[in-house]
């Protein structure tokens, strides 16, 4: 026996989700599908849910990104460095990886 779900969603979301999908060689249904099924697999959701934080690591524009690397440079000449460990160190801890 087969069960039904109706899940009211926004037109634009189904229509983006639906190209997606497509794309992706599957449909909608067999999306939500593949997503009960993980769920149940995992015993929650498939996927980490939290807040979004704002990071450090934002996108940024091709000019933001050399003039960044400028700025490097020129602390490397100046000898304005950190040895690569004690970055990865300071990384994980921060970020807790």
């Amino acid at each position: 026996m087969a069960s039904t779900i109706q899940v009211r969603v926004d037109d634009e979301l189904k229509t983006k989700s639906d190209a997606l999908f497509k794309d992706l060689g599957t449909d909608t249904t067999t999306a939500i599908r593949m997503f009960l099924t993980q769920a149940v697999a995992n015993n929650g959701f498939p996927f980490e849910i939290k807040r979004k934080e704002s990071s450090p690591y934002e996108a940024l524009t091709e000019e933001e990104m050399l003039q960044r690397l400028a700025v490097s440079r020129m602390h490397a000449e100046q000898g304005q460095v950190r040895d690569a460990d004690d970055v990865i160190a300071d990384m994980r801890k921060k970020y807790g990886l």
